[in-house]
């Protein structure tokens, strides 16, 4: 019989089933999307790791904490230590006005100053206090990796020395001029004329700035009588 079909228990073939239906998953309803998505399902691997605190480590806080620099407190002590030599060098070694031109007298500038160096000193050691720290060197065109220039700065020194040496018997036109022209070479300046004529000119102004503008005479030394 063609129309029969055959059992498996007796050696026969399974007979094809039809095609599964795939099954639908249900829809929410009004009410499940008025709830809002269901919460997020965490892995196993965020389930294994611990749970993040809401407040950061107190170790962690105390190294980012800026800590005050204490080296900084020899530059407040300097400045607090020359405030208070010009306020004492002010009040008990210069004297009063001497006539009625000058009735302030020469005490108030030097006064005022230490003062403000105290009050900088005090400004500058809250500051260090609280943490403040001054920016490293952003290099300009100095690369801080080279040694000294020991050559320049020993340059720089002997004009110094040369200047102080000749000042009272050159005199400060010619001891002045020295010192600029020699300053310009160590830096590295090698325009000889033009530094000297630039040294003597410079020389000349400060000489008659200072007679003529502040009243203190320069040394004139051997050009006496000329300037």
């Amino acid at each position: 019989m063609s129309g029969m079909t055959t059992r498996p228990d007796r050696g026969g073939d399974l007979p094809p089933r039809p095609p599964g239906v795939p099954e639908i998953p249900a829809q929410p309803g009004p009410e499940a999307a008025a709830a809002g998505p269901p919460p997020a399902v965490p892995t196993a691997r965020e389930a294994d790791e611990p749970a993040a605190t809401t407040g950061a480590d107190p170790a962690v806080e105390a190294e980012a904490a800026p800590r005050p620099d204490r080296a900084q407190y020899g530059v407040v002590a300097f400045l607090a230590l020359v405030g208070g030599l010009v306020i004492f060098d002010a009040t008990t070694r210069i004297g009063r006005a001497i006539n009625t031109a000058d009735p302030i007298g020469p005490k108030p500038v030097p006064i005022l100053l230490g003062v403000l160096l105290l009050v900088i000193a005090v400004i500058y050691a809250v500051d260090v206090a609280r943490g403040g720290r001054g920016e490293p060197e952003a290099g300009e065109d100095v690369d801080l990796s080279l040694p000294v220039d020991w050559r320049t700065v020993l340059l720089l020194i002997g004009a110094f020395l040369v200047n102080a040496v000749l000042i009272d018997r050159l005199g400060w036109v010619i001891s002045g001029t020295i010192l600029f022209w020699g300053s310009a070479y160590a830096l590295g300046n090698r325009h000889y004329v033009r530094n000297l004529l630039i040294a003597v000119a410079l020389s000349l102004i400060t000489f008659y700035t200072f007679a003529i503008g502040l009243g203190v005479d320069l040394p004139a030394g051997v050009l006496q009588g000329i300037l």
